[in-house]
């Protein structure tokens, strides 16, 4: 599984600012926040050359819907059941699709996305995240890069995945909170100077920037 090469903007700004309680751990950099979901990255996501190497489309869409999918029920212990959700997007616009995508990308697609667990005793619903990565949820615009996987979409990994309201990379919702360019901003204070993902370069741009940095990766 790919390791990531550093601590996201993002990661650092909530875990300076106390939104995301737990404990940081380094692998090499910030690998997860406790409380913010586990790693599991599909494939390299982080660099403009792992999107174009890796994905069928990068896109800019937004959710109009969900449902729960593949419900995980428990006998024992405080949770009753576990879902993921099953998020319907549409296709706002396409920045790039390699020559000869390996799937063609309609007007709408799907995406299964971290959903809920329902406390036993209380019937609570708590939402689950994914790690340094957005929820996915409706009323947001995302910049994602997708391939198809074991016959539905995904994106690469949670660099793939970029908060984009309003038109502007690292501004919307990321795990389940909104956050502006200028919150972003202030955590990259707190992150690694090496980090050169496509995200960071991204901050506070729109999709022109996005569409440069992939042709030039394209070219090699």
């Amino acid at each position: 599984m790919p390791r990531r090469g550093s601590a996201r903007p993002l990661t650092a700004l909530l875990a300076a600012v106390g939104i995301v309680a737990g404990v940081l751990v380094g692998r090499p950099g910030l690998e997860t926040v406790t409380g913010c979901g586990s790693s599991g990255d599909l494939y390299p996501s982080q660099t403009a050359r792992d999107w174009v190497s890796y994905a069928d489309h990068v896109v800019v869409a937004g959710p109009t819907g969900e449902r729960e999918t593949n419900r995980r029920t428990y006998p024992k212990g405080t949770v009753a059941y576990a879902t993921d959700r099953l998020v319907t997007f549409r296709t706002d616009r396409t920045l790039w699709s390699r020559p000869s995508p390996r799937h063609a990308l309609g007007t709408t697609f799907d995406l299964v996305a971290p959903g809920w667990e329902v406390y036993r005793s209380s019937g609570t619903r708590v939402a689950e995240m994914a790690t340094d990565s957005p929820r996915f949820q409706v009323g947001h615009t995302y910049l994602l890069a997708l391939r198809r996987d074991q016959g539905g979409w995904v994106v690469l990994g949670e660099g793939a995945a970029v908060p984009f309201d309003d038109h502007t990379g690292d501004q919307g919702e990321w795990c389940g909170r909104v956050l502006s360019k200028e919150d972003v901003a202030a955590g990259e204070r707190f992150s690694r100077h090496d980090d050169h993902s496509l995200e960071k370069a991204l901050l506070g741009q729109d999709e022109q920037a996005a569409e440069r940095a992939l042709d030039r990766a394209a070219r090699g």
